[in-house]
């Protein structure tokens, strides 16, 4: 079973400018274009975000602002053509904070980069839930039920992330330890083969984007269960959130900006300033809301203090999960 949410549809549409994008760029002056180096193939969230700022930016900045995608190893490619870029404000990460809060927890050394010395802090764009979710296999109707079903039948209690090392991965890890029920990971190459695959009932649960699996919830193909993030999702308010319902865990994704290190100040402000008007912008706001992705502006000192407590806080599931990455 294959299947395309309205958010993919409008991901990939949007993905199909980047070829006449970046040929416009290069006719607009000899002046090379900002690049926004996006840490995931065209399509999805972060893709968007990128498409939707570059759109803004290139007016406030009155020159070219393309995305290019380097995707893979979890975005530690796309922090490798940061990191070598001059810091001229021409080359900016956009991505999750994962390769600086997550992956510093599970490779430590064995990193290319360092996530606070390599980079130069611009701020933080927006924020999604994240959700944990059931299939037609759990005979639940809702979280209790799940739970103590998974309890009973430890040796098919098991939850499927869009891969491994992920913040799905760790917040199914962190949903174990809160209830003390077993429940054995099972990584996919992305969200849509685990979703397809709780679909068919093949595998009871799931955590992965609110976003991408709420068609399927308003469809009854899937339940989502409850909200993995610090309070309600706006999709629908009628879900609660795992705190509300006695299980000690909350944690979202957000989508940063960085530049190489030893970015002038005065480049700092320029690209931040445009970035979150742009952010911030009304009709991109709406546009956000409509995929479940939420504006979320901040300082770069503010996104230096969201680093390290992110970072502080991944320490501990990572380590419980037994995961090396190797």
């Amino acid at each position: 079973m294959r299947f395309k949410t309205p958010f993919q549809i409008a991901a990939a549409t949007l993905a199909l400018l980047a070829t006449a994008q970046l040929s416009l760029a290069q006719t607009a002056g000899d002046k090379a274009p900002i690049r926004q180096i996006i840490s995931v193939p065209p399509g999805g969230s972060i893709d968007l975000v990128g498409r939707l700022l570059s759109d803004k930016m290139k007016d406030s900045l009155n020159e070219p602002v393309i995305v290019e995608n380097r995707a893979g190893a979890g975005g530690r490619l796309a922090m490798a053509e940061v990191k070598k870029s001059p810091p001229d404000g021409r080359t900016i990460y956009i991505g999750t904070s994962g390769p600086f809060s997550v992956l510093p927890n599970i490779y430590g050394d064995k990193l290319e980069y360092d996530a606070i010395k390599d980079y130069t802090p611009i701020g933080r764009l927006v924020r999604f839930d994240l959700a944990f979710a059931m299939g037609p296999a759990v005979p639940a109707k809702n979280l209790k039920d799940a739970l103590a079903w998974a309890k009973a039948n430890p040796g098919k209690a098991s939850f499927g992330t869009p891969g491994p090392g992920t913040t799905s991965h760790f917040v199914g890890v962190m949903i174990s330890k809160a209830t003390g029920i077993p429940l054995t990971h099972v990584p996919y190459k992305g969200g849509t083969p685990a979703i397809n695959d709780v679909l068919g009932g093949h595998l009871p649960f799931i955590v992965n984007s609110f976003a991408d699996m709420f068609e399927q919830h308003k469809a009854g193909g899937l339940q989502i269960l409850a909200d993995t993030g610090p309070k309600r999702s706006p999709l629908e308010p009628a879900i609660p959130t795992l705190k509300e319902s006695g299980i000690d865990v909350a944690a979202d994704v957000a989508i940063d900006a960085y530049g190489p290190a030893g970015m002038p100040a005065d480049l700092v402000k320029r690209i931040h300033t445009a970035m979150m008007q742009a952010i911030s912008a009304p009709d991109v706001q709406q546009r956000l809301k409509t995929y479940g992705l939420f504006a979320a502006p901040s300082s770069p000192e503010e996104l230096v203090k969201f680093q390290t407590d992110e970072t502080r806080m991944w320490a501990v599931p990572i380590k419980d999960s037994g995961f090396t990455g190797e």
